[in-house]
């Protein structure tokens, strides 16, 4: 390498925002509806929105009522060699279209039920291209599993840092050790256990890890929602999702109106549990109808936001923050090429630093002064916490919706209009490089998923026929039925 291309290379490496995240930003806010493009709104603006992965392993060994996944999801073989494939395809595209770094979630049905070397395999393959993973599972998997997922062949970390997410609620069937739970109480045993092994691979193997609960939410549980925030928070969780169920998936489970349970009534609870009001109108991912959420730090039991929409002051920093730094990575990449891209940016905008140190001040105030967080930090009782509703919508409301936004037809019905509106403005979304399409979370739960399901029934069938057949099940998924299957009449899959 020439010394002008190594010159070219740190000066690409240290730009506070990489022309090509700059492109999938631009990209970004041009595609989201008009109604979306608002001044709290994050997409196009610091991020490109989460990914998902799909059609990788399907099936789950517990039953939870609802479920997104038709019933063919259980009747799909786990295959590494498939999972892998299809995983680094679809991240690939992601890259490609979506720029070089972004959030992106494995998922499909159980991750822990892939051998420890395939899901390791699958996040190396994420992480290839610039994807931040976090594998998504019901936690029900031991200590082993997740050191033979972290530790390479020779007992060595292979990652720096892994994020989970871990679902937890007293709809799921069949955990080990509360196979049947009368209650939300029933599961804090499990959801300490499962945090612990992270605190523990920490020590003992120095692998920092980020960790997520997540909670589905129908009527039968939304008033404990309350007391699992407030239990929850005595963990070491960083993040807390709750999802309003919603008609989607295999509907022998739908038991109750799940319309009942909107994102209002969940923050309420939600905002019970932690004893405070949560602000969340400063910032908004995709549609406020679909998303709501919150970040700040929790200094004993007080919970200070990062950003409140009533302090002026605290929007003219966001404003700031977002028009000159927004789109700079920050995580994953070495100390000293960090700290020259912050230093190039805060000498390019100077004027940036009052604005911004004020709103550290105004957190420390809300925290309770810096008295209050150093005595709390010492304790170890300081902590960044996000809490986050991911409201998704009724299969038979997406199927029509989506139909149609391919045919560049605008709904009239109201309803349809409205899941159109939010479909644009999905911020999770799933590639498919054989279509060259970006597809809404929604759409691939409440449509595709059930087509890919089939699909991946005759090609990892439970018991292959023959050798074989066992060797071509790692080829990938045939999407080609897809149009013509959704030309089919509206049902509830």
């Amino acid at each position: 390498m020439s010394l002008v291309s190594f010159a070219r290379r740190i000066e690409l490496e240290t730009r506070p925002i990489h022309p090509d995240t700059r492109r999938a930003l631009d990209k970004r806010w041009a595609e989201l509806p008009e109604h979306a493009r608002t001044p709290e709104q994050l997409l196009g603006k610091c991020a490109v929105g989460c990914e998902g992965t799909h059609g990788v392993f399907p099936k789950c060994n517990l039953t939870c009522s609802p479920c997104y996944h038709s019933a063919d999801a259980n009747k799909v073989r786990i295959d590494g060699n498939h999972t892998v494939t299809e995983v680094t395809k679809q991240m690939n595209y992601l890259r490609e279209i979506r720029g070089p770094r972004a959030h992106a979630q494995l998922i499909g049905g159980e991750v822990s039920l892939l051998a420890p070397e395939d899901h390791r395999a699958a996040l190396q393959a994420m992480r290839a291209v610039g994807r931040e993973p976090m594998s998504m599972t019901h936690g029900d998997f031991d200590y082993q599993y997740l050191l033979d997922v972290v530790l390479d062949e020779t007992g060595k970390p292979a990652f720096k840092k892994v994020s989970f997410a871990a679902h937890f609620d007293s709809l799921m069937r069949g955990r080990t050790g509360a196979v049947r739970p009368k209650n939300e109480a029933e599961l804090n045993p499990f959801r300490e256990k499962f945090a612990q092994m992270f605190l523990d691979l920490k020590k003992q193997h120095k692998v920092d890890s980020y960790l997520a609960h997540n909670m589905t939410v129908t009527p039968t549980n939304l008033d404990e929602v309350e007391e699992v925030t407030r239990d929850v928070l005595q963990m070491p969780y960083d993040m807390m999702s709750f999802q309003p169920a919603a008609f989607i998936g295999d509907d022998r489970r739908w038991k109750e109106n799940f319309e009942e349970v909107t994102i209002d009534a969940v923050w309420t609870r939600i905002e019970a549990g932690v004893g405070q009001e949560l602000p969340h109108k400063a910032v908004q991912f995709g549609d406020p109808r679909c998303n709501r959420h919150t970040v700040g730090v929790m200094v004993e039991n007080r919970f200070a936001s990062v950003l409140d929409a009533d302090e002026p002051k605290d929007i003219a920093a966001r404003d700031r923050f977002l028009k000159h730094y927004g789109g700079m990575i920050f995580g994953d990449i070495p100390r000293w090429a960090l700290t020259v891209k912050v230093m190039r940016a805060v000498l390019s905008h100077p004027q940036d630093l009052p604005p911004l140190v004020g709103l550290m001040t105004r957190i420390l105030r809300r925290a309770g002064g810096l008295r209050a967080v150093l005595r709390a930090a010492r304790k170890g009782k300081v902590s960044f916490k996000t809490f986050v509703v991911h409201n998704f919508m009724d299969a038979e409301q997406v199927k029509p919706a989506w139909e149609m936004m391919k045919k560049g037809i605008v709904a009239e019905d109201p309803k349809l209009l409205e899941t159109q509106e939010r479909l644009g403005s999905c911020m999770y979304a799933m590639s498919h490089p054989e279509t060259g399409e970006l597809v809404p979370a929604c759409t691939q739960h409440s449509v595709l998923d059930p087509i890919e399901n089939i699909g991946l029934r005759k090609l990892l069938p439970l018991e292959p026929k023959d050798k074989a057949a066992k060797n071509n099940a790692a080829t990938g998924i045939s999407n080609g039925r897809v149009d013509e299957l959704m030309k089919e009449p509206a049902s509830r899959w």
